[in-house]
């Protein structure tokens, strides 16, 4: 009994570590300008305290069945907090969309994680209240009860929060955003038409790995004017270092690739290279968007933006980003690869930020990688401020 409770302590730390990284992430990085701002990071800090509860008083049961059972149930709390808190960390630092409870969709992972923390809580206050002794019907029925009323407490408390403070900002619109309109009034469903503006400022940041570990980087910055471009990149990567960079001015193109200055190329080559409006038209077409999955309102940096979302395949991602070429070898099979692009659509009808990621065999990505993962960030503002290109010198 000693070593199952030892045991059992030790997975309610693992949990309560998790919950305490996501309630670092939202008392630093969740600040979107609302009054409750700070008061939203206060109630994050719930269900790290719901957590020691479980390792002061762990969740000790006899008979092996119901043994595994809870430590499944805390296996299973844990599997869904880890990509939950990388998720909420990759979206904070990047500057990103600053609402926490945008559908349903984004709120279930978390409510199924509180609930088998609070489970497990239940468990171990019901065994300290009546005593190891207690008949088993009497100790399920408390800690059921106890389970209930932290989840109510932890959703009422966090929810009422996050969900004030958003409303809070929905009536104090900001001024301007680099993102899109700032004003009332929801943005176009996600199979609507969808456009790209005739301006814009382009960054794009494209990552691969190898069975989780770096395999190369791409950062590109630049702008776009309707079918003019230019922008450089800067590739790191098991296959190539240097900086690349591509140039649209009229009915002249270049094109720069490490060891050589800027060269002339076809306009037409570069087809593929507006960032932005290429990866609307290869990867969102109509047919597409129209079994897109909903996932809300959300703020990103003042503008209100419709959250999107849809399943694709790696090459896909690829011909809609084809920068990712520079990192991916030729006999990585990309087209088997599976995943998801997640796009916003602002209140001028226009697309201003993706994310994505596909994954699958890794084939040459590196020697002895059995899974490679690709992911795309991009962003695409002041839509409609005009810039003028020069071309390269």
């Amino acid at each position: 009994m000693r070593v199952r409770t030892l045991e059992l302590r030790l997975l309610a730390a693992a949990i309560a570590v998790l919950w305490a990284a996501a309630a670092a992430v939202v008392l630093v990085g969740y600040r979107p300008g609302g009054p409750l701002d700070l008061v939203v990071g206060v109630a994050a800090v719930i269900p790290l305290v719901v957590a020691l509860a479980a390792i002061a008083w762990p969740p000790v049961v006899r008979g092996s069945g119901a043994f595994a059972g809870v430590v499944w149930l805390g296996l299973g709390a844990v599997l869904i907090l880890v990509p939950s808190v990388v998720e909420i960390v990759s979206r904070l630092a990047a500057r990103g969309t600053q609402t926490l409870l945008p559908s349903l969709e984004a709120v279930y992972p978390w409510l199924l994680a509180m609930g088998a923390t609070t489970t497990l809580t239940g468990i171990g206050v019901a065994r300290r209240s009546l005593g190891p002794g207690a008949p088993r019907r009497l100790r399920v029925a408390v800690a059921a009860a106890v389970s209930i009323a932290l989840v109510a407490a932890t959703g009422l408390a966090f929810g009422a929060a996050a969900v004030g403070n958003e409303l809070a900002l929905a009536d104090r619109p900001a001024a301007s955003s680099r993102f899109g309109p700032t004003g009332p009034g929801d943005p176009p469903p996600c199979a609507a038409g969808l456009g790209v503006g005739p301006y814009a400022q382009l960054t794009l940041r494209i990552g691969v790995d190898a069975d989780g570990r770096p395999a190369g980087t791409v950062d590109l910055a630049g702008a776009r004017a309707g079918k003019d471009l230019r922008w450089s990149a800067s590739v790191v990567g098991d296959r190539t270092i240097g900086t690349y960079g591509a140039a649209r001015v009229g009915t002249e193109a270049w094109t720069l690739r490490p060891g050589s200055g800027w060269t002339s190329a076809a306009p037409a080559d570069l087809d593929g290279a507006t960032v932005d409006a290429n990866a609307v038209a290869v990867a969102l077409p109509a047919s597409v968007r129209t079994v897109a999955e909903d996932r809300g309102i959300e703020f990103v940096e003042g503008a209100r933006a419709r959250h999107c979302r849809v399943g694709l395949d790696g090459e896909t991602l690829v011909d809609a980003f084809p920068q990712a070429g520079w990192l991916i070898g030729p006999a990585t099979p990309v087209e088997r690869w599976r995943g998801e692009i997640d796009f916003w659509i602002f209140g001028d009808g226009q697309v201003g930020r993706i994310e994505a990621f596909a994954n699958g065999t890794a084939g040459d990505l590196r020697a002895g990688a059995l899974q490679g993962t690709l992911h795309v960030l991009m962003t695409a503002t002041d839509r409609q401020v005009p810039v003028t290109l020069s071309p390269p010198a």
